[in-house]
């Protein structure tokens, strides 16, 4: 199943096409800058029934240089079947568009940013027949943006950064950096970067930081994806407040509470369960009393 980030950090290069030259500013590549972008077919599946199928394909526009193709591959760990698809997907597309191929890798993690920039070769001990050198963005070079002057300059940049450093120590300050460099935003450009950034972060616990901040630094916007992330934090948020108040009942009636009962409550995130077991517990004599019918 592909994950919320895997799909952030290709989806991001759809809606904001051009980032891709300033990335390639990053990695220290002279690409020049696009004159217009357009998302072309992802499937690359032939007649036969063997389905190939890039994240996201752009047709760059430059003004001196033509045009080429721009394939994004979102990569979230090491996948050996990568060195023989992605040689496949670079020459089948040269093949199709007549057009130079750059392969862009984007990760989340060092050492899977390591694997993936490593050059791909086809041919025999002796002669290279094809040699395949991805450009690869990940934490190791995307710059670490905590200066909201710096973000403002860049969004989409800032966003993908942002994504790619999920797993940063310093993640929370990242992500402030962000949610304050859209304060003054309009709308219809904040809300793209609000879900990409969401849905980069997956499942990690700097999901909820963000969560967190939508909910208070950017409280003025009103749209269903805002309401939404500010919805789900304040049912955390009485989750959380339902599982303390249980504990305290639970103490003050004198009754005794494993580890593992302990752990339970704590980390329920359903506040109508939760508040079941609060009534239950305000006649329970036993923990079991609690959680009948559990």
């Amino acid at each position: 199943m592909v994950s919320s980030p895997h799909e952030a950090m290709h989806r991001i290069f759809q809606e904001y096409p051009g980032l891709f030259s300033r990335v390639s500013e990053v990695l220290g590549v002279d690409i020049p800058p696009p004159t217009s972008a357009t998302a072309l077919p992802t499937d690359l599946t032939e007649a036969r029934p063997v389905e190939r199928r890039v994240d996201t394909l752009l047709r760059i526009e430059t003004e001196h240089d033509g045009p080429f193709l721009l394939a994004i591959e979102a990569q979230g760990k090491k996948d050996p079947r990568k060195t023989a698809s992605w040689p496949y997907y670079v020459s089948y597309l040269h093949n199709r568009y007549g057009l130079p191929v750059l392969l862009l890798v984007v990760c989340q993690d060092r050492t899977t940013a390591e694997w993936a920039a490593r050059p791909i070769s086809i041919g025999v001990r002796q002669w290279q027949t094809l040699a395949l050198n991805p450009l690869v963005a990940g934490p190791h070079n995307m710059p670490v943006i905590t200066d909201v002057a710096e973000a403002r300059k860049d969004l989409a940049l800032a966003t993908l950064a942002a994504i790619t450093h999920a797993d940063n120590p310093d993640v929370g300050a990242i992500l402030k950096t962000l949610s304050a460099a859209l304060r003054d935003t309009p709308e219809a450009i904040a809300d793209p970067i609000v879900e990409l950034t969401a849905q980069g972060l997956g499942n990690r616990p700097a999901a909820q930081q963000w969560r967190n901040l939508v909910a208070v630094d950017l409280s003025f916007y009103k749209s269903p994806l805002s309401e939404e992330i500010r919805d789900e934090g304040r049912a955390e948020g009485r989750a959380e407040g339902r599982a303390e108040g249980l504990l305290l009942v639970l103490e003050a009636r004198g009754i005794a509470l494993a580890d593992e009962t302990r752990e339970k409550i704590t980390s329920c995130d359903d506040p109508q369960l939760l508040r079941q077991w609060l009534n239950r517990a305000a006649t329970a004599t036993t923990i079991e009393d609690v959680f009948t019918g559990e």
